[in-house]
């Protein structure tokens, strides 16, 4: 019986899907490194590595690519694992949700896609709102769910769960995403996330908790 040798060929599916992952990567670098105004796409091409013409072949313009990495952020952040099990105490999910949180959008490096969004949204406001409803809205619809889980008398007094999400989500913020947006100071430390995000859930937790009567 003669045995064929290993089928070392993907499939076409596989090859594109591994070449557009290449090309996104060399992409997201370069409009990182200049922004969306500064990148063209001999520059993606070059970063890539890969030729202009099999750039052309999957995306039509610079547009097209800025916008499918913004799909793909939005599909990573998706996949960010927040236990937000409605069993769970509201303290202690409120501030590991936090901390994940933070630590997601204030990374080495996380803030350039932020940016760039943020240039490019009034001329391109699709991309701006896709960002927006795929990324912030999503994460916090899913945190206004557990709250609302949590509503009761003898747990959390909240009218508006997802005002009170996004509020949250606000105070977590504080002191940290802004300043490493805008570069004025490098990601902060797992300790100084820790720190804020506790005087977060303090904050949130003596307005909404419950008051004995």
């Amino acid at each position: 019986m003669v045995v064929s040798p290993p089928n070392t060929i993907r499939p076409a599916s596989e090859e594109d899907s591994s070449k557009r992952r290449q090309i996104l990567d060399g992409a997201r670098k370069v409009f990182m490194d200049l922004g969306f105004d500064g990148a063209s796409m001999n520059e993606i091409a070059r970063s890539a590595g890969v030729s202009k013409g099999t750039l052309y072949v999957y995306f039509a313009d610079k547009s097209r690519l800025f916008e499918a990495i913004v799909e793909d952020e939005a599909l990573e952040k998706s996949k960010i694992v927040y236990n937000l099990d409605p069993r769970r105490d509201a303290e202690i999910t409120l501030r590991e949700f936090g901390q994940a949180y933070i630590g997601s959008i204030c990374r080495p490096g996380g803030g350039s896609s932020i940016r760039t969004v943020m240039a490019i949204a009034e001329r391109m406001p699709d991309v701006g709102r896709q960002f927006y409803e795929n990324v912030l809205a999503k994460t916090i619809n899913r945190l206004a769910d557990y709250l609302q889980a949590h509503v009761g008398p003898d747990d959390l007094t909240i009218d508006d769960c997802e005002l009170a999400a996004a509020q949250f989500l606000q105070m977590c913020q504080a002191t940290l995403f802004l300043p490493f947006v805008f570069q004025a100071e490098p990601a902060p430390s797992a300790e100084r996330i820790a720190r804020v995000v506790d005087s977060a859930t303090r904050l949130f937790l003596n307005t909404y908790r419950a008051k004995p009567e």
